[in-house]
């Protein structure tokens, strides 16, 4: 698959995660996220699948995020890592954080494995 094409992909399956209403759609949560997910918020501390579950479940689901550079890596023909930052649309003086999700196909079906979020606090050290 052509790299842009499988960046559409993901990108959309990132939307889905973040913009749906889990509560009203619970069988989404099984379609997106492996059952050995894990993720890294960015205060540094690690989270199970059932933790971000009950997080996805509780968030407003009118809250809306906007991403920007959004790319993608293929790492194998089954296994991509999305680079992207993010930003909450209606609150733009909060700060944003540069996200990377794993995404793996697993029977014909692509499922974050991964995912680690990192403020942005200031300039680079580089």
């Amino acid at each position: 698959m052509e790299v842009s094409a499988l960046t559409g992909i993901i990108q959309r399956l990132e939307l889905d995660l973040l913009h749906s209403d889990l509560n009203a759609n619970p069988g989404l949560i099984d379609e997106l996220l492996a059952q050995d997910f894990e993720e890294i918020d960015n205060q540094g501390q690690l989270h199970s699948r059932s933790d971000v579950i009950e997080w996805l479940k509780r968030k407003d689901p009118e809250l809306h995020w906007a991403f920007r550079d959004f790319r993608v890596k293929v790492l194998a023909d089954d296994c991509v890592l999305a680079i992207y930052s993010l930003q909450k649309t209606q609150q733009s003086s909060t700060p944003r954080s540069i996200r990377t999700s794993l995404w793996q196909r697993r029977d014909n079906q692509w499922k974050m494995v991964f995912h680690q979020a990192t403020k942005i606090t200031g300039t680079s050290a580089s």
